[in-house]
């Protein structure tokens, strides 16, 4: 494994950007990022704005192999990638969807707070009635208890769902959820790997039939592999609303993975109203090709973070790096 780069390398690599984004999501309509010019490519730093220092500096360590060690090899070179579908309402599915080329998987937000099972059904059936032949997933974000996921997503499985991501909170509530579904809907875990102290524990308490997992929050590409090797589930990749240059790492892990059996959620460049490269990586013909990516300067200057900001995200790194 890489050193850790000194702290006034990092930071005299750092580009700090405010990109606004098309459509709310996670409740963000400014997304803020870090991109590093690190010597073996470029590398990003993003963690939401709540995350702790603990939790951040894994962020940062993704960075730190990204930009200064460089991805492992590849072994496929194209990637499956499916659109994702904020909690908007029914009539708007279409225009979201719009923006997105070749729609074969589709993973819909569901359990947004504020609204009711009959949205997420609204929204869901909304998409199942544009594309009768896709694969749909749905996403909780561990908002429902567990006879409310239990009952959801009995409801919502006549449309047909590929699989039911994060559920419930706890692993304990996703191992319930899982038996009271089993051999209807599959269930698979992603705030329970990506913010686990032990991301191995909802692997080995039966709780999910597969993992999603993220680069950045688990610490890079190569300890993502490890995880998924060690877990013995299939696996898919996703992102965290990361830039074009995040997005590159996550199709690094995509592409390392011995075996990828289901489209990978990394499209989300599509939701966002600006970008940090040219051409932007986003999915065409539902996939993307593994390919490195260079930030564009104009376009680091043109979303360039306002000062206050600047000295915001280079005091995380600053705290971060110290954790390292």
């Amino acid at each position: 494994m890489q050193s850790t780069p000194p702290l006034e390398q990092l930071l005299a690599s750092a580009h700090v950007v405010s990109l606004p984004m098309r459509v709310k999501f996670r409740g963000v309509e400014v997304r803020e990022a870090v991109l590093l010019d690190g010597p073996a490519g470029w590398a990003e730093f993003s963690p939401f704005t709540e995350y702790d220092d603990e939790e951040s500096s894994r962020w940062l360590a993704s960075a730190v192999e990204a930009g200064w060690l460089g991805h492992p090899e590849a072994v496929r070179s194209w990637i499956p990638v499916n659109a994702t579908l904020p909690a908007v309402s029914a009539e708007q599915v279409p225009a979201v969807l719009g923006a997105y080329d070749g729609l074969h998987t589709v993973k819909i937000k569901v359990a947004e707070a504020g609204q009711t099972l009959a949205d997420d059904a609204a929204r869901v059936g909304a998409v199942r009635n544009l594309l009768p032949d896709a694969a749909i997933r749905v996403d909780a974000n561990g908002g429902w208890s567990v006879p409310q996921a239990v009952s959801a997503l009995r409801m919502l499985s006549v449309f047909g769902l590929e699989y039911a991501e994060q559920p419930v909170a706890t692993i304990a509530e996703m191992a319930a959820v899982r038996e009271a579904l089993r051999g209807s809907v599959l269930i698979a875990a992603d705030e329970s790997v990506r913010k686990a102290t032990d991301p191995l524990a909802v692997a080995r308490a039966g709780a999910a039939d597969l993992l999603v997992v993220k680069a950045a929050p688990l610490g890079g590409v190569r300890r993502a592999l490890e995880i998924v090797a060690e877990a013995g589930l299939p696996a898919v990749v996703s992102s965290a609303l990361d830039t074009s240059v995040g997005i590159g790492t996550g199709l690094a892990l995509a592409a390392a993975l011995p075996q990828l059996p289901y489209a990978c959620g990394l499209g989300t460049v599509s939701l966002m109203a600006g970008d940090v490269a040219t051409p932007s990586l986003v999915a065409v013909a539902g996939g993307m090709a593994v390919r490195d990516v260079v930030a564009d300067p104009e376009l680091l200057a043109h979303f360039a973070a306002p000062a206050e900001r600047q000295q915001w995200w280079l005091e995380r790194i600053r705290r971060c790096h110290a954790l390292l």
